[in-house]
């Protein structure tokens, strides 16, 4: 007896296969069959019109404070998300020191546009390290799955205070040598941070910052044996102006 068993529906399945009218068995929360499932079920759903598909995985949002107290994430989940990424753009909610929340807060207002007063209204910050911060995290029931990164922003305003929202600021060795060990300690936990590029005060960083971070983060991978993708603020610079100088082609073209 199954589990689950959706029937009559459309399934595209994710491989590249041409979707097929077919039923899907799931037993001990694992598809186990796929097509014409015989058997009868605990439950039974009638997809008849409908796709039935894998999960989205969305690499990019902005989830980091309302993960820590909404346990449906909507409305990502109101249409087919099951994992959700944040800790993108250089923003989010820790580490964090107590009374520097604030900030933290307006800069995911001013960058993405998430009202501050929600912000305020919702985070507890119970947490003050990254690992405390992922701890509230593991510890609130939710819909869906969930990826963290260690924000550049919050990094920086934590190790140099209010310096560290000046771009133009480079951080001295003894804040290098605090950044290097906030992402080892980050590492700790069950990410693997990057170095986002973002329209932030972290985008136009002065190199140490990234060849400190880098440097910290190829230390814990060699660690831990596991691979990882750097994304590199130039590289991404080259690329924007790459894009920008096709869109001004295309422009020209067109007029």
């Amino acid at each position: 007896m199954h589990d689950l068993v959706i029937r009559n529906g459309t399934v595209v399945d994710g491989s590249g296969a041409d979707r097929q009218l077919a039923d899907v068995a799931v037993t001990n929360g694992v598809i186990t069959a796929v097509g014409e499932v015989e058997g009868s079920a605990a439950r039974t759903v009638d997809a008849e019109g409908h796709l039935v598909l894998p999960g989205w995985v969305d690499v990019h949002t902005h989830y980091d404070g309302q993960a820590t107290w909404d346990p449906d994430m909507t409305p990502s989940s109101w249409h087919g998300v099951t994992t959700a990424v944040f800790g993108n753009c250089g923003v989010g909610f820790a580490p964090v020191r107590r009374g520097s929340e604030g900030y933290l807060s307006n800069l995911m207002e001013g960058v993405e546009d998430i009202p501050e007063s929600v912000l305020s209204e919702g985070i507890d910050f119970t947490w003050e390290s990254y690992p405390e911060y992922l701890d509230a995290l593991e510890a609130t029931s939710r819909v869906m799955d969930i990826g963290a990164q260690l924000p550049h922003g919050a990094l920086r305003f934590f190790v140099m205070g209010e310096r560290g929202a000046d771009h133009t600021e480079v951080p001295t060795q003894a804040e290098l040598d605090e950044l290097r060990d906030e992402i080892a300690e980050a590492n700790k936990g069950k990410i693997a941070p990057i170095v986002p590029p973002a329209p932030t005060p972290e985008a136009a960083a002065a190199a140490p910052d990234s060849e400190a971070f880098q440097a910290a983060i190829n230390k814990a991978l060699e660690q831990q044996r596991v691979e990882m993708l750097a994304i590199y603020q130039e590289h991404d610079r080259q690329r924007l102006a790459t894009l920008h100088q096709q869109y001004q082609e295309a422009v020209s073209k067109q007029e």
